[in-house]
């Protein structure tokens, strides 16, 4: 077993998967939500609005993850069309017709985190855009039932990426899921492409939870960081899409936290 990776009790788990709930249902609501004319920033105060309303804290507003040096400053990622992830929630950006809208959000409640992500069409969208959401969300569905006690990491990761080949899109690079429970992000991380694994391996065992969260572009595999300093686009511009779920390791198969 990889130094640094937590096994959580039953109890644990069943506090992660309170803040998973929240997660769920604030998710829910958002997703009523998107439709043409509305900013981002709508979104994000709906979600702290009703986080708040939970008895919960937003888990990325004021977070420092291990891959920035500064910290996020909003409680959701909002990432439009060609943003993959760690899109800022922005005022000035009005959700359109054809558009699809990736929001990412996590919360902490008593000490223990949850975290999730969906993405929305608004409206009528390409036939493209829609194999591009059918891919990613299978791929999670996929890689959601390797999260066995006994698996590898590796199969998760290999299932991901496959999926990808099989419909024709990309698995971006450099960006995963992650392990969680008391912190938003801890070990390991879960890569979404095969080329990201590197030669260590990790079994998984009865007591790991996991963000698993596809990533997929429907040019390329490659991105590049916006001026923002946040947010990441595809590097052709091309659409992406992004579904995640916080899994725990039991000893009866995987246990989707963020389902309700």
């Amino acid at each position: 077993m990889r130094k640094g990776i937590e096994l959580y009790s039953f109890k644990e788990i069943e506090r992660i998967r309170r803040a998973c709930q929240i997660v769920a249902e604030v998710l829910h609501i958002l997703a009523e939500n998107v439709k043409p004319g509305v900013t981002p920033w709508d979104l994000e105060m709906i979600a702290r609005e009703e986080t708040k309303k939970r008895g919960a804290k937003p888990a990325f507003l004021n977070y420092r993850p291990p891959f920035h040096r500064d910290p996020y400053p909003a409680a959701l990622c909002v990432s439009i069309n060609d943003e993959v992830v760690h899109g800022l929630p922005k005022k000035d950006r009005v959700i359109e017709e054809g558009d699809l809208v990736s929001i990412d959000f996590g919360v902490i409640i008593d000490g223990y985190a949850g975290d999730s992500a969906i993405t929305v069409p608004v409206g009528r969208i390409t036939e493209d855009r829609e194999r591009l959401m059918r891919a990613t969300k299978e791929a999670l569905e996929r890689a959601v039932a390797k999260a066995k006690a006994g698996n590898w990491l590796s199969e998760i990761v290999e299932t991901i990426h496959s999926t990808a080949e099989e419909y024709g899109v990309y698995p971006v690079l450099r960006y995963g899921g992650h392990g969680i429970g008391r912190k938003v992000h801890e070990e390991p991380f879960v890569p979404n492409n095969r080329k990201d694994l590197g030669k260590k391996d990790v079994k998984l065992r009865q007591g790991m939870v996991i963000a698993i969260e596809p990533m997929f572009a429907l040019g390329t595999e490659e991105t590049i960081q916006d001026g923002d300093g946040w947010t990441v686009r595809t590097k052709d511009g091309s659409p992406s899409a992004h579904f995640e779920h916080t899994v725990a390791v039991t000893k009866d198969g995987p246990m989707i936290l963020t389902e309700i």
